[in-house]
């Protein structure tokens, strides 16, 4: 992307103002903000910028840098189409994310991006495979045609029969970034981004239930097959039909439903849970959804999950959330070819704290036993 002996008068002619607002959005600043920080220069100058309008000097461009803890080359133009500004995310609610919490998201995610896409220049990353069934504005699908999708990207990928081992590796396998979104930033549930080129699903780092984080995913899955770039976000229906999706990728109704019980038998619940690795509610909701459980039954079950307070916390935990490594498997085969971390960061022009976070584990995964 980015030369790292580029002088500030090279990085000053390449500005690219959308390098800027990502900048900027990444530390949560609005223009007015940012302009306190840096000193020098008004909201109207940054806004400039950003619109395109002018390009800073080298100078100011050094204390944008300072401002927003990137190294300078960062806001010079990458050597790649851009991505386009429109594209938004699908978030769970609109109402509960306040723009600028979205826009900080979001702009992880473009670096996520960002960070494969150079990736990309060492190493051969998988290709993108993922089957669409788009569902066209003004038509409501059948649940029949979301579980016809579903078994069709299933079956795309080798696993059409029996529960999924690893949702997030299986993605990742298939060309999509995964990454688990560690900012504190509150009401951002997981939530993904269909750049063309690369999709990227953020996962919520505080979902530290298995089941909980693997529904997550797949939900996210359904808006790439069903939605794409032209989804309404934050929409009921296009949530739920996500739900839906998730529900039939993870629970095939050819394989599970006849396993499951018509009647409150939480033990058959709890083995159905080890096995299919869905919490007891996704559960409840699916042998609603396929005619095992009668109405009055499934609401007798919501109404138990309540009083035992497991709608928040369930019994039979399945251990520590899936794990995203495909980015981190990139950067050590990167190594292997003699570029340290350290080097391809200076060369990327990307900021380097931003991308640990990026990379760094779930603080919940287990030690792991050593010899």
């Amino acid at each position: 992307m980015n030369d790292p002996q580029l002088d500030p008068g090279d990085i000053a002619a390449l500005f690219d103002r959308a390098r800027l607002r990502t900048a900027r959005e990444l530390r949560g600043f609005t223009q007015v903000q940012l302009a306190r920080e840096v000193g020098s220069v008004t909201a109207a100058s940054i806004s400039q910028f950003e619109n395109g309008h002018t390009k800073p000097a080298a100078v100011t461009l050094r204390r944008l840098a300072v401002a927003l803890r990137v190294p300078p080359a960062f806001f010079a133009a990458p050597a790649r189409p851009p991505a386009q500004d429109q594209i938004n995310g699908y978030f769970r609610s609109l109402r509960s994310t306040s723009p600028r919490d979205r826009q900080q998201a979001l702009a992880h995610v473009h670096l996520a991006r960002e960070l494969a896409l150079e990736l990309e220049k060492h190493v051969a990353l998988p290709e993108l495979n993922l089957p669409r069934a788009p569902i066209n504005e003004g038509h409501t699908p059948h649940s029949a045609d979301i579980e016809q999708a579903a078994a069709r990207v299933r079956e795309h990928w080798n696993v059409s029969r029996g529960p999924v081992q690893d949702v997030v590796r299986l993605m990742e396998m298939n060309g999509i970034i995964v990454v688990r979104f560690r900012v504190s930033i509150e009401k951002v549930d997981a939530f993904c981004v269909d750049f063309p080129d690369r999709p990227v699903v953020a996962l919520g780092a505080d979902k530290g239930l298995r089941d909980r984080s693997r529904f997550d995913a797949a939900h996210e899955l359904g808006h790439l097959v069903l939605h794409g770039v032209n989804g309404k976000i934050g929409d009921k229906v296009t949530e739920s039909q996500a739900h839906e999706f998730a529900a039939a990728f993870l629970m095939p109704a050819d394989d599970i439903k006849s396993e499951l019980p018509d009647r409150l038998d939480w033990p058959a619940f709890l083995r159905l849970k080890a096995k299919w690795h869905v919490s007891l509610a996704a559960l409840l909701v699916r042998a609603k959804a396929l005619g095992v459980m009668s109405e009055h039954t499934y609401a007798q079950g919501w109404k138990a999950l309540s009083v035992r307070g497991w709608r928040k916390i369930e019994p039979g935990s399945l251990g520590n959330p899936e794990t995203p490594v495909l980015l981190q498997r990139a950067l050590e085969l990167l190594e292997t070819t003699g570029l340290s971390f350290a080097d391809f960061i200076s060369r990327s022009g990307l900021p380097e704290a931003d991308i640990r976070n990026l990379l760094s584990r779930d603080i919940r995964e287990r030690p792991r036993v050593e010899f």
